[in-house]
């Protein structure tokens, strides 16, 4: 299907992308009314620590990562559309230290109304990332709906000893993040029909681009904590890893990556509400100075779909990750440090 000829996905649902997502504020409210879950030794990460996937000891040697996501359209091309939502899903699994191996496909689609051949090709550009990371695709299961849908459900392994969580963050550890942020403003801009076509093609590839290659360049190093940066901003998953390990972060707005024109379109009103939502949640653990104004207070809460990883790493270690990833062709930078005071809340600067 052409470009030119296809709908534009989205225009068929109020949020796109993990924008979409329940906001932490309510979705903590719902799970704290949940009865603890049944205690498993084998368990190695479930629910407490808000981590990206659970892992499950099988055996000495082995153990499974387990995650799902999916969401309304972030984008207007279907096969765009599906490479953001498979990149998004593996995302988790690499996170978390694993190889991802298996996924599941989850469709929500108004066949009734939308032309087959959308679907067809959101499904195709989701499987040629699964190709591209190397997972096998071994099912999925559809429903009719009015808006669609798309994502993945998708199985990892790990090494129980080698799980990275994103609770081990040390005192003295610097922060790297490897993709830029701004993804959910310039989606929301793109929604408007503010966005060119270089801009529609930039802010899509930062969405189709695997976290492999970070995963991978990671794994030789004493990373102490990693996570996905996606719908709760970037502020919202680094105070999960702040309370999960303990520890306070300090994060240097200047030195994060941020997409071109981002602030611009931010100051024209192009804010999703998701990312309204995670700066309410977040106002009570996180510091700014008073030279940043709102719009920028915004962007570092920004949701995110498909972001880059943040890592937790040695202060010795951190400037060689950095130079190799970007050697790799990441667009990893040093963000910040992990510090003693401050447990639990982070400290922009």
């Amino acid at each position: 299907m052409k470009k030119d000829d296809s709908i534009k996905l989205t225009t068929l649902s109020s949020k796109g992308g993990c924008g979409c997502k329940i906001g932490p504020a309510d979705l903590a409210q719902v799970l704290h009314t949940l009865p603890p879950t049944v205690s498993d030794p084998n368990l190695l990460v479930g629910l407490d620590t808000s981590d990206d996937a659970g892992v499950y000891r099988l055996n000495d040697t082995t153990a499974i990562v387990q995650t799902v996501d999916f969401f309304t359209p972030i984008v207007d091309n279907p096969y765009d559309f599906g490479q953001v939502a498979a990149a998004n899903a593996i995302s988790d699994v690499y996170a978390m230290g694993g190889t991802p191996i298996t996924a599941l496909n989850i469709v929500a689609f108004p066949i009734a109304t939308l032309d087959k051949r959308i679907l067809g090709e959101i499904l195709r550009g989701a499987g040629d990332k699964l190709k591209e990371a190397g997972v096998a695709l071994v099912g999925g299961h559809s429903i009719e709906d009015k808006e669609p849908k798309f994502g993945l459900a998708v199985t990892g392994v790990i090494h129980p000893n080698q799980v990275r969580t994103n609770a081990g963050a040390k005192p003295g550890d610097r922060l790297i993040l490897t993709k830029p942020i701004g993804v959910g403003i310039l989606t929301t801009s793109l929604k408007k029909g503010l966005l060119s076509e270089e801009e529609i093609a930039r802010v899509t590839k930062v969405m189709t681009t695997l976290n492999k290659i970070a995963a991978e360049v990671m794994a030789s190093y004493d990373v102490h904590a990693a996570t996905d940066v996606t719908g709760f901003g970037l502020l919202g998953h680094a105070s999960e890893m702040a309370k999960a390990s303990g520890v306070g972060l300090c994060i240097h707005y200047n030195q994060v990556p941020i997409l071109p024109r981002v602030k611009e379109l931010a100051e024209t009103g192009a804010v999703p509400g998701g990312t309204k939502n995670n700066f309410q949640h977040v106002k009570d653990v996180v510091t700014y100075p008073e030279s940043l104004d709102q719009v920028e207070r915004w962007i570092l809460c920004d949701a995110v779909t498909s972001g880059g990883l943040l890592i937790a790493i040695a202060d010795g270690e951190a400037e060689q990750l950095v130079k190799e990833l970007q050697g790799q062709g990441v667009e990893a930078r040093m963000i910040g440090e992990v510090t003693e005071e401050n447990k639990g809340c982070i400290i922009v600067r």
